[in-house]
């Protein structure tokens, strides 16, 4: 049986089980915003979105009446966030081009954004340190920086409970994190690895969280059939985000930090 379409009325498994990869870190987000909003007084916002892709936190950030600006190198990406900004009516907020961390300032200017979204970007840039510090110089004094990248233990784990235990093992004994050739993420970081980044790049960390530290690992199947497994879940992912024990075995990590002014 196909999966329901919104077009037909309903909604897909994979946009339900959306909030699960992105719930927490929206919601870390939109509290930074809102507080840089205050104690600026402006209305919206200068937002950087670095490998920002089609706009999965773009656009929900432009409706929240910010002005988005979106890098990433890939046109194709670039095309599909030009139109998903126009549908949810926010296209003259929402400004994409095309580039990478390593040439960050050939297409946006130094010091030119209250917030700088930096996800998935630091796993495949060829020097973390440097891709960071290029982030935090987009930055605006007083400015928050929006992390998030792999998980070392979300991997490790991941891999045991599919019965691959060398893999498992390589992860954790490779300095990159990688379980072996066929691992399409270069490299994975813990939390203390991306905390301390951040604060040789100048930052001070204000929150740390885990993201999907239990959602791939439960059955699918559960989740878009159980009455009430969703959200449940969610409620549980939100609870065990901010806590270390679960931070070490989370899939993704989101470091919030700020620049002093």
């Amino acid at each position: 049986m196909s999966e329901p379409s919104p077009a037909a009325g309903g909604e897909s498994p994979s946009s339900r089980r959306g909030p699960l990869r992105t719930g927490v870190v929206r919601e870390v987000l939109d509290d930074a915003l809102a507080r840089r909003a205050k104690s600026t007084g402006a209305d919206a916002l200068d937002v950087l979105d670095t490998g920002g892709g089609t706009g999965n936190f773009a656009v929900p950030v432009a409706s929240l009446g910010h002005r988005v600006t979106v890098v990433d190198p890939s046109p194709n990406a670039l095309f599909a966030l030009e139109r998903r900004a126009a549908e949810a009516g926010v296209a003259d907020r929402v400004h994409g081009v095309q580039g990478d961390i390593n040439g960050l300032f050939d297409v946006v200017p130094r010091g030119g954004f209250d917030a700088v979204l930096c996800h998935g970007v630091l796993e495949y840039a060829d020097d973390p340190a440097d891709g960071l510090r290029k982030a935090v110089e987009a930055l605006r004094p007083g400015g928050s920086l929006s992390l998030l990248a792999s998980g070392l233990g979300g991997a490790v784990l991941g891999r045991a409970l599919a019965g691959h235990f060398a893999e498992a093992r390589q992860a954790l004994i490779d300095p990159d994190g990688r379980w072996g050739q066929g691992d399409a993420v270069p490299r994975r970081f813990t939390a203390e690895q991306l905390a301390g980044l951040v604060r040789e790049a100048g930052l001070e960390v204000v929150s740390v969280h885990g993201v999907r530290v239990f959602a791939d690992l439960v059955p699918g199947g559960l989740v878009d059939t159980e009455p009430g497994a969703l959200e449940a879940l969610l409620k549980l992912e939100a609870t065990a985000a901010a806590l270390p024990a679960f931070q070490a075995v989370a899939t993704q990590l989101h470091v919030l930090a700020e620049k002093q002014g």
